[in-house]
């Protein structure tokens, strides 16, 4: 029988840098340790058990209505950056459990309608809106239970959940390779889906880090990953060399230009009716908070009414967002 304690001796034997459950800063509210799982291993369950994890399924990635079944959504997009951020954490001996937990958690405060419901909710929100720091308030305040305050993460979670994107940076090198993996598995996955698509042909990425990095798929993530391990290795920082690094940003300004801001990747009809749906989910919700669901009536005792009409809009799905909009015929 392998116990928690058993697991825990065998984390010492990790790299240097690498964190270790047994010495985590811990939990917000101080909490029984499980017999057979660390203190990451629990962190990641409760977050692929909770419901902001099963919503992710039917949230955007990239393509808006796409015709077919293939396409990335948020949630095969978070799984991606799981399995990126493991392999690169198992070669650096880092600590995997982790790793996982802050991929799986990373993106669960997104909005509906990818990027371009973020842009909205960011506009019409005061204060603004950054889907890191929603994803953030989602594990600590809004997947509530019985028995504790969200999901009471450990500290190192939900610093790698906050600081996977924006100006703040991770404090564990654990944290820092899912802000990289992050970055490798939504440019490939991107392409891949754009390929197939037929917004963009092969031929049509710039060279020099087709070159560099492979023309498949599979070619262009190993030689990232293998990239990142080598350069990292036995280091206090993970990331790419120098040129590396930079034919990953060519890569990403090409998709920004050429796919992401795309008329059949974003539909005009679709774009003006998504920016429709939130901006009148918002005003009405706001206006008549007496409408909102049973669960954001009781978040309305904690938080004004702006903070729970944006946690609510963010936290719909694609579909759901929809539907509502359309059941309120306004």
């Amino acid at each position: 029988m392998l116990l928690r304690e058993d697991i825990e001796k065998r984390e010492e034997s990790l790299a240097p840098g690498a964190a270790r459950s047994a010495k985590s800063i811990g939990r917000r509210v101080p909490e029984e340790p499980c017999e057979f799982r660390t203190d990451f291993q629990r962190d990641r369950d409760r977050i692929i058990h909770s419901k902001s994890f099963r919503r992710l399924m039917h949230k955007t990635q990239v393509f808006l209505s796409p015709e077919g079944d293939h396409y990335r959504t948020r949630l095969t997009h978070t799984l991606e950056v799981s399995q990126v951020s493991r392999t690169i954490c198992r070669a650096l001996n880092l600590n995997e459990d982790l790793t996982e937990a802050i991929a799986l958690g990373h993106d669960l405060g997104h909005t509906p309608f990818g990027h371009s419901g973020e842009a909205i909710l960011n506009e019409i929100h005061p204060g603004g809106f950054r889907h890191n720091e929603q994803s953030l308030r989602v594990v600590e305040v809004l997947e509530d239970s019985s028995d504790r305050k969200g999901m009471n993460l450990t500290y190192e979670v939900r610093d790698g959940i906050l600081n996977h994107s924006g100006t703040g940076f991770p404090r564990t090198l654990e944290g820092e390779i899912v802000r990289l993996a992050d970055r490798i598995a939504y440019i490939n996955h991107d392409i891949d889906d754009a390929l197939r698509s037929g917004v963009i042909e092969l031929c049509d990425l710039p060279k020099d880090p087709i070159a560099l990095f492979g023309a498949r798929h599979s070619q262009r993530i190993n030689s990232m990953v293998k990239n990142v391990v080598e350069t990292s290795d036995g280091k206090d920082f993970v990331r790419m060399d120098e040129e590396h690094w930079a034919m990953l940003l060519e890569l990403r300004e090409y998709m920004f230009k050429n796919v992401y801001m795309n008329e059949k990747v974003k539909k005009e009809k679709d774009v003006q009716m998504l920016d429709k749906v939130i901006r009148c989910l918002y005003g009405y919700y706001v206006d008549n908070p007496d409408k909102l669901p049973s669960d954001e009536q009781k978040q309305l005792e904690r938080d004004d009414v702006n903070t729970v009409v944006k946690d609510y809009i963010a936290g719909m799905t694609d579909r759901y967002a929809l539907t509502t909009y359309q059941a309120l015929n306004v």
